[in-house]
């Protein structure tokens, strides 16, 4: 699926937006941005299931690695 995108102008710190591109590996800034704004969704969805989930698995039931 392409993702849609729009225009938009903002002011962003120039310290924490290199900090991103070097931690994602994005050569442009608009991947950077792209990239983190991503990783927050993923990591609220994450939290989201764990918080929904916790305490449903039973003792014993998973081995770890």
């Amino acid at each position: 699926m392409k993702a849609r995108l729009k225009r938009k102008s903002f002011f962003i710190d120039e310290e924490v937006l290199r900090q991103a591109r070097a931690e994602l590996g994005a050569p442009t800034d608009a991947e950077a941005v792209r990239g983190a704004l991503l990783e927050v969704a993923r990591m609220k969805a994450l939290a989201r299931f764990m918080k929904r989930t916790a305490g449903s698995l039973p003792p014993g039931s998973f081995s770890a690695p």
